[in-house]
């Protein structure tokens, strides 16, 4: 992954590790209210706690197997993981893409997800070449026009 996912990835940890007290908080108010069976504010917190460990679950083992990639030190003719991508597609419009790994993806951004399938389509194509690609919305042909390490 990139190093600004990675570093949104370490905050949003962070603050769910902020949230824990708040929701033991929450439980033992909730506990203090009596009958447990009908406690709705207890079993609440106790599924936002059980959501927040999921979370902190999910994110501590992405953040153990990040890997921290540079693009600016990437280069090559071949389209790669972190490379930004200019195509034109049918209609002769240039779009551009960066390819990023899945947390840090945001297609409003121009950021797409290594394992998407236009992303798999692209990796490993270089200038020149067409792409050919099937969608919901029917076939999609790009011709990628540049590759850039930025």
């Amino acid at each position: 992954m990139l190093a600004e996912g990675y570093e949104r990835l370490t905050a949003d940890l962070k603050a769910l590790r902020e949230e824990r007290p708040k929701i033991v908080e929450a439980i033992e108010e909730a506990r203090a209210h009596g009958d447990l069976s009908e406690n709705a504010e207890y079993h609440a917190a106790k599924e936002r706690q059980g959501q927040v460990e999921a979370q902190i679950a999910d994110i501590e083992d992405k953040v153990s197997r990040a890997q921290i990639i540079d693009p600016t030190t990437l280069s090559g003719e071949k389209i790669i993981f972190g490379a930004t991508v200019t195509l034109i597609d049918e209609n002769d419009k240039p779009v551009r893409y960066q390819i990023v790994g899945q947390p840090e993806a945001d297609v409003t951004k121009g950021r797409i997800s290594y394992n998407s399938p236009l992303a798999r389509a692209l990796i490993g194509k270089q200038v020149g070449e067409e792409i050919e690609l099937t969608v919901p919305s029917g076939e999609k042909f790009y011709l990628v026009d540049k590759i850039e390490f930025i």
